[in-house]
């Protein structure tokens, strides 16, 4: 008898890396009561793109990376730092802040499990123990935030005041400029 491979199941970079991510975003925003507007659109996970196709000043995004910072007695801890989408993560603020000797982004199949999101799919929210939540102070200073909702082709456009309080994040200044 012969065996034929059968075809590898096809994921679609639309799709979020765990679906219960996009699903426990959804069930967060709707059993809060927060002013949320789900925004549908091309595949797209560079966050100046993702601004333009959404429509809102780039300042706005809320762009979201996994750093993994090495400390001495503890390990290796991971953060989730969310800044303006017009400016970048200070890799050394994050380290500074976690106590850590080193730091670097994490690699993307770490990102992914931690978040369960595919990489430019991240959302600001820790859903994962492992995962510390830090928010940028200028990220307070836009009425509302856009972000992609765990999968590339929708976003979320919610009240930044119904964000810290859902997401309940450490602030500490995670932000720079691009040189």
């Amino acid at each position: 008898m012969t065996r034929t491979a059968e075809p590898a199941e096809t994921i679609r970079p639309d799709e979020p890396a765990d679906p219960s991510t996009y699903t426990r975003l959804i069930d967060l925003l709707d059993r809060s009561g927060c002013r949320y507007r789900m925004i549908h659109h091309a595949a797209e996970g560079r966050t100046d793109a993702a601004s333009v196709l959404r429509g809102h000043p780039l300042r706005q995004a809320a762009k979201c990376l996994v750093l993994q910072v090495r400390t001495p007695g503890r390990g290796t801890r991971h953060a989730l730092a969310v800044v303006p989408g017009d400016l970048r993560v200070d890799v050394d603020a994050v380290r500074d802040l976690l106590g850590g000797t080193s730091a670097g982004f994490a690699s993307p199949e770490r990102a992914e499990r931690l978040t369960g999101c595919r990489s430019g799919s991240v959302v600001p929210f820790a859903f994962h123990s492992d995962l510390e939540l830090i928010v940028d102070p200028e990220l307070l200073e836009s009425p509302q935030l856009y972000f992609n909702a765990a999968r590339l082709d929708r976003s979320v456009a919610l009240d930044t005041g119904d964000y810290f309080t859902l997401a309940r994040p450490r602030i500490a200044p995670v932000a720079e400029r691009s040189a």
